[in-house]
């Protein structure tokens, strides 16, 4: 479970066919996301590009040739974005790819069921590492950012994992923007945002006047409930389909809550993350056959929904799943 929230796939390929990846600066003093900044680039060429992720500034001279991703959203992200010959590995599927990105994610190396370790990592020969969860990047497993670059190996961490306060749509965009300058297809990204706005504005015009409902997020647990809190870009997909999260004041993308905090919070909807082995009518009937649940409106109403885990963390599935929640919440 602490893949996507506590801090959280393979043939060996010569260096020889390494494009190594220049690039200048160190870590900035602050771990959340910097403003991002790019150089002058060169006529004709969106390069050299510079910018500050998660207090790590890097200047890209071209765009990264073997990138690995660490993490189901961020190989999406590269997908959406047509960079998939740029894939030489990945790792760490949480449910499905969208039918769309099947074909070419069956092409990509699978490195690891999880997080590969380091050396099998290293035999991808990367020049950069792009990883969805902090927990990517862990100390303890030897694949910090500062370890893979004095390897020559640059890297990115989703946003979600250094913003600065609560994270937002914004964050979504920004996130699609800078990959997108870093891979050269900028004007690809634009377009994607541009969609995604507007898929956006067209959810909020029809919610317009509603009120929103309690909503609680069940992603797994027995004795404590682990759900969504106020930091992630979770908690921002459940304002704009309509909701208000009881618990976002946790600070953190995903915490544990207390059954008794349930009970006093009475969510009216019960929001089920689905992934993994545990089966969204197991999650379900957990919440039904607890007598200490018995008098919480959404489950004496029974009222669900679901959403798949990938759509509820920082990703190209962010319009979709506020525009896929929304009538899930309605009244």
């Amino acid at each position: 479970m602490s893949r996507r929230r506590s801090a959280p796939l393979t043939a060996l390929l010569t260096a020889a066919l390494l494009l190594p990846l220049a690039a200048c600066g160190a870590g900035g003093d602050s771990p959340a996301a910097g403003d991002g900044e790019e150089k002058a680039a060169r006529p004709g060429s969106s390069f050299p590009y510079t910018v500050d992720n998660c207090g790590v500034r890097t200047t890209f001279e071209q765009a990264p040739r073997r990138v690995v991703t660490m993490n189901q959203h961020v190989t999406e992200i590269m997908l959406e974005l047509g960079l998939e010959k740029s894939l030489v590995g990945t790792a760490y599927l949480d449910d499905k790819v969208l039918p769309e990105y099947a074909k070419a994610y069956g092409a990509i190396p699978v490195l690891a069921k999880e997080y590969p370790s380091k050396e099998k990592l290293l035999a991808a020969n990367p020049d950069f590492v792009y990883g969805g969860y902090a927990s990517a990047f862990e100390s303890k497993d030897g694949r910090t950012r500062e370890e893979l670059r004095k390897s020559g190996i640059e890297s990115r961490l989703n946003l979600e994992y250094c913003t600065k306060g609560r994270t937002s749509m914004d964050d979504v965009y920004r996130e699609i923007d800078e990959i997108g300058r870093t891979f050269g297809v900028g004007e690809r990204a634009g377009q994607w945002v541009a969609g995604a706005r507007a898929t956006v504005k067209r959810t909020e015009k029809e919610l317009k006047g509603s009120e929103p409902l309690p909503v609680f997020v069940y992603d797994s647990g027995d004795k404590t409930a682990f759900t969504v809190g106020g930091k992630g870009i979770g908690n921002e997909l459940i304002n704009r389909a309509g909701g208000r999260n009881v618990f976002a004041d946790i600070d953190k993308s995903f915490g544990d809550a207390t059954w008794e905090q349930v009970v006093a919070r009475k969510p009216e909807v019960i929001v089920i993350l689905d992934y993994g082995a545990t089966g969204v009518e197991q999650k379900k009937q957990r919440l039904l056959k607890d007598p200490a649940l018995r008098d919480v409106p959404a489950v004496r109403n029974k009222k669900f929904a679901v959403l798949p885990l990938s759509d509820a963390v920082l990703g190209v599935r962010a319009p979709d799943a506020i525009a896929k929640l929304a009538p899930q919440l309605a009244r």
